[in-house]
């Protein structure tokens, strides 16, 4: 029988995590089929623009769920504050989204937030049984890549 190693951080922050990388993936899922900010965001009656609206605001809500000793110990270019900032921006001036910032976040921050999140997963050390559990939901069918 191997032991699990313990980790000094708790195994909550995983529920946040995992919602944060779902969103991720859906995010590029949703967005794959277009080759720039302009056919994305008039695409589909905006359908698309829409729910990567709707997944931007649950990762600035969630990253700010994140202990914040966790966040600390892990490398990241990005600001914490500014990912839970979006948020708040998308929330209260929805017509103010530029969707030419959305599709650089998109295509280039949330490949460092994705980093940063795994690198968190790692930290945490969870065992694998619990995260059969987690990944076996349909809430996190995309991010299998952990198990």
């Amino acid at each position: 029988m191997q032991k699990k190693i313990l980790s000094m951080y708790d195994e909550k922050n995983l529920i946040h995590i995992f919602t944060i990388l779902e969103c991720c993936e859906k995010a590029w899922i949703y967005t794959k089929d277009f080759n720039n900010p302009i056919e994305f965001i008039w695409a589909n009656e905006q359908k698309e623009l829409n729910a990567v609206i709707s997944l931007f605001i649950a990762i600035g809500e969630e990253s700010k769920k994140i202990d914040k000793k966790l966040k600390d110990a892990v490398a990241f270019e990005l600001s914490w504050s500014d990912i839970a900032g979006l948020r708040d921006k998308i929330s209260h001036d929805y017509r103010g989204v530029d969707g030419d910032i959305l599709w650089v976040v998109i295509y280039k921050d949330l490949k460092k937030l994705k980093t940063a999140l795994i690198n968190m997963v790692s930290l945490i050390n969870p065992s694998k049984e619990l995260l059969k559990e987690f990944l076996n939901t349909p809430y996190y069918k995309h991010i299998g890549y952990l198990i």
